[in-house]
């Protein structure tokens, strides 16, 4: 797996051309240490920086359940940056407006059609709130008025690594009514070339999974899991 998930990060680096000479120190010292890194995107019009301590939750996870070789620390990269096209994921959340300026356009959609791999997730967790409003819109006018589809529950992401046979694993956020009152038994994605591009989440995984790794030996099931499925298809699809 690990050697699998390598030639995928190394493939990624070469479709960013010139960008890797202008990377951030971090983000360069990861490419040749690490299999994967966990990249959190910043953009200029919301709030880009919250559950904080998600990422480390799901690091701790892969390092766990995998052999991948992970950076223990998360990069927090500008999707402004051309430093962004050479990551093997990226993470970008929120509650607020969602508009790219012209750059960060730019560097989203290149990063996509070239084989990257976005995780979006609406930290609302509802279909009508500023977040998932201005972000389905700002992917129509990139991607097209319908790039941005369900996928079903019987799609590879749901068994790259753990089975997940019933599709997305249900949040606190949905089953406590918060929201819109609806318990959200899909993901949307925009697929490219036949894998998925860009992964996009009603469901607030961030905040589900947003809590110290020592307090996941409470859980009578890890939340994580799923997680790990994400990060293995990002990889290897």
């Amino acid at each position: 797996m690990s050697r699998i998930n390598l030639t995928r990060a190394e493939l990624i680096r070469l479709m960013a051309g010139g960008a890797a000479a202008t990377l951030l120190p971090s983000v360069a010292a990861a490419q040749t240490t690490y299999d994967f890194w966990f990249t959190r995107l910043r953009y200029q019009s919301g709030n880009w920086d919250v559950d904080e301590r998600m990422p480390l939750n799901v690091l701790t996870s892969l390092v766990d359940y995998t052999n991948l070789r992970v950076d223990p620390e998360e990069k927090v990269v500008d999707l402004a940056d051309p430093a962004m096209l050479t990551a093997p994921f990226c993470y970008m959340a929120g509650h607020k407006l969602v508009e790219f300026n012209q750059a960060e356009t730019r560097n989203f959609e290149t990063y996509v059609r070239n084989g990257g791999f976005v995780f979006v997730d609406d930290c609302n967790h509802d279909i009508d709130g500023l977040f998932a409003r201005t972000f389905e819109r700002q992917m129509a006018a990139i991607f097209g008025e319908t790039a941005l589809d369900k996928i079903p529950n019987d799609h590879p992401l749901y068994s790259a690594f753990f089975d997940f046979p019933d599709g997305p694993p249900n949040t606190m956020m949905e089953l406590n009514g918060w929201g819109d009152d609806l318990v959200h038994d899909y993901l949307k994605a925009i697929v490219i070339d036949g894998r998925i591009g860009v992964l996009y989440s009603n469901k607030d995984y961030g905040c589900e999974w947003d809590y110290d790794w020592r307090n996941k030996r409470f859980l009578a099931e890890d939340n994580t899991k799923f997680a790990v499925n994400i990060v293995i298809y990002a990889l290897t699809a």
